[in-house]
């Protein structure tokens, strides 16, 4: 009797032990993150080609280009440059909030943005055009900040 009651508790030990083991490996993802308040997740970012990026994003209310934005712009001419028959257009794109009208205004500053960007490293303004969406096409209809950071961005697609 008390040999099968310490079988027992040595098995019940054992059981819970291998549940809290299971439970404590389990590896945690990485998911999309706010840094300030510019997204620095990958879910939503497309490519223009291998390796390069389409989008750069930005802060509440700005057109300045963070140093992870300028990053990708650098890709993008370096793309441009190697591709000279490629022309793009650099679509600005806002969060839901502010007017429509405010919106489209924010949406051409930051197109413009890219544009003057890609610009300094030789690319000439023949070949990119620049058209703002404003808060029309967001590509996360949430309302949360974590929404509204993805939507802040500049998307560089080739032309027809």
């Amino acid at each position: 009797m008390i040999l099968s009651k310490l079988y027992k508790n040595i098995f019940l030990v054992t059981l819970l032990s291998l549940i809290l083991t299971a439970c404590a490996t389990q590896k945690k993802v990485a998911g999309p993150e706010l840094q300030g308040d510019v997204y620095t997740g990958t879910d939503t970012v497309k490519y223009l080609a291998d390796g390069v990026p389409d989008r750069v994003f930005f802060a509440t209310n700005e057109s300045i280009l963070t140093t992870r934005s300028r990053e990708t712009l650098r890709k993008q001419a370096a793309w441009l440059r190697k591709n000279s028959d490629v022309n793009v257009v650099i679509e600005g794109h806002a969060d839901e909030r502010g007017t429509r009208e405010y919106n489209l205004a924010l949406g051409e500053r930051r197109a413009n943005a890219a544009k003057d960007y890609l610009m300094t490293y030789g690319i000439s303004s023949n070949r990119i055009s620049v058209i703002s969406y404003g808060k029309e096409r967001p590509v996360d209809s949430g309302s949360n900040p974590l929404s509204w950071s993805k939507n802040r961005r500049s998307v560089t697609v080739k032309a027809n």
